[in-house]
């Protein structure tokens, strides 16, 4: 799958979240959707390309996810 799809379905989800108020719960959302939902292979990509780029196009709720603590590539 192309990076570009994986930062737009991680914004999709991350928007979806983002109406929770509490930020910390619509982060462990995001993140928990990703380790349920991706592949391993589609989180070591957007990993990669978050180290790389910083996380210029995500969303801040999925920049949070991927680079916070307990996520597993």
């Amino acid at each position: 799958m192309s990076t570009d799809n994986l930062i737009k379905m991680a914004n999709q989800i991350a928007q979806y979240f983002a109406s929770e108020p509490d930020q910390q719960q619509a982060v462990l959302g995001v993140r928990n959707h990703l380790q349920l939902f991706w592949t391993p292979g589609m989180r070591k990509e957007l990993l990669a390309w978050q180290t790389e780029h910083q996380g210029a196009d995500l969303h801040p709720l999925a920049q949070a996810a991927v680079s916070g603590a307990g996520w597993e590539a």
